[in-house]
């Protein structure tokens, strides 16, 4: 009928695309695999030094590479085939990571190894995330969006765990060899159950470049035109073209930092072993506190995506954000284990407001340029937490670990706040960008300007 509201997608028909099971099980892998060595190197470190502020530097080795993959490396997915780019990347890291299972290397060794894998990360999430809006769209890829957020979460949660009962049980050599295999089971994943695609900037310039051999009159003109296709932007000023991308616009720019407050209620993970120990438990309980900061979230992202409407997302984000970073100030009241634990959960249940924000993202950002669009959004949420990390550790060494989980909820909120009163100048409720459906391909004129936060 006419006018009538097209019906809604469900999570059956988006795991029905074979594509997508593709690149989803390839997610489970690496992200359940990664988190499990991190907490596995950190947990160690602790055990051997006792200091809050070593433990908090291993963990952010994990989260500090993302400034350099983030920058310089995220554009290869829009550069080259984006399947091509993900397997790459896997198999680089399932190299360097069973370099790291080599008996005898030294601790610092390790963390080294680490440091340079993480550097891949960027690169392939963020064709991921630009491969994902190629094989979904509409409402299909709002409920694949939720799926990626959950499983990423999922993934977190479950190699947290895992990570502590590794140490306890295993030792971490076993936990980095099952981290090497996730890697290679991964790429085959991506390899095998994904299409070849032509990289997403290679139609653009194959158009410019017939347009420009059209109007070519003379040999004179065709050999400047070659000449002129010769001389590439260095990584730098594509660098610098990306971040303009990002951040020119009022509204893209709010979006871009909702994402960021991630930096403050993920302060838990980053202390995690020294809280834990500070109320009797070990490396299980650590492993339990870093999960129940996103298990919540993991738990609700479906259902928000499914029975919230998209503008209701959008109207919600700002007050979910809000008391994301609020519920932490709790801590100031030193709860047990188990409060902690429901603490941690509840703030990650409002931590659904990044649902919305991905979602108003992508849909102004154009294909040619997600990629690195993507990875510049994420290298600012994960250099971020490294940062919030290592500072919360040195706070840690004079402070309690509730004491400093509790001042950076306190912060976390201040900011919520100032964005959220920012949002509503930029983009009233109900306004026209609130819905998740993906808009058709912007003009190559307004490339530069749209953009939002993943």
């Amino acid at each position: 009928m006419r006018g009538a509201a097209p019906p809604r997608a469900t999570f059956r028909e988006v795991f029905a695309v074979r594509e997508f099971r593709a690149v989803w099980f390839s997610q489970v892998l690496s992200v359940t695999g990664d988190r499990l060595a991190l907490v596995a190197l950190t947990l160690l470190v602790f055990d051997r030094t006792g200091s809050p502020l070593l433990s908090g530097l291993v963990y952010a080795s994990g989260y500090l590479p993302w400034v350099v993959g983030g920058l310089f490396l995220s554009e290869l997915a829009d550069r080259y085939p984006r399947r091509t780019v993900m397997v790459v990347c896997d198999a680089v890291r399932a190299v360097l990571v069973a370099i790291m299972v080599v008996p005898h290397v030294p601790v610092w060794a390790l963390v080294a190894l680490l440091f340079v894998a993480t550097m891949f990360a960027p690169p392939f999430d963020s064709a991921r995330a630009a491969i994902t809006a190629d094989i979904l769209s509409g409402e299909r890829y709002v409920l694949g969006t939720a799926i990626t957020q959950t499983t990423f979460l999922a993934g977190q949660a479950i190699g947290a765990v895992a990570g502590g009962v590794a140490v306890a049980f295993l030792g971490v050599r076993p936990a980095l060899a099952i981290d090497a295999a996730t890697f290679v089971l991964s790429a085959l994943l991506v390899g095998l159950g994904t299409r070849a695609r032509p990289a997403a900037a290679q139609p653009e310039q194959a158009q410019s470049e017939q347009a420009q051999s059209k109007q070519a009159q003379s040999k004179q003109a065709q050999s400047k035109q070659a000449q002129s296709k010769q001389a590439q932007p260095s990584p730098l000023a594509r660098m610098q073209a990306g971040l303009r991308l990002v951040f020119t616009d009022r509204a893209l720019r709010t979006l871009l930092l909702f994402g960021w407050l991630v930096v403050f209620y993920t302060i838990p993970e980053g202390i995690a072993a020294p809280y834990a120990a500070g109320l009797g438990g070990g490396s299980i309980a650590a492993g339990l506190v870093i999960a129940s900061t996103v298990v919540g979230t993991t738990i609700a992202t479906p259902l928000f995506s499914r029975f919230v409407g998209p503008r209701r997302r959008i109207d919600l984000m700002g007050p979910l954000a809000v008391l994301t970073c609020a519920t932490l100030v709790l801590t100031a009241l030193r709860p047990g284990l188990a409060a902690s634990l429901v603490i941690f959960s509840l703030s990650s249940v409002f931590g659904t407001y990044q649902l919305a924000a991905n979602t108003a993202f992508v849909i102004r950002v154009p294909n040619e340029r997600r990629a690195q669009a993507f990875g510049i959004a994420s290298m600012g949420v994960i250099v971020g937490q490294g940062a919030a990390f290592v500072a919360a550790g040195a706070a840690a060494e004079v402070l309690t670990p509730a004491a400093v989980i509790a001042i950076g909820g306190a912060l976390g909120t201040v900011v919520a706040l100032v964005l959220t009163l920012r949002w509503r100048r930029v983009s009233p409720p109900g306004g026209r960008h609130a819905a998740g459906r993906r808009p058709e391909p912007a003009p190559a004129s307004r490339s530069v300007p749209l953009r939002e936060s993943g």
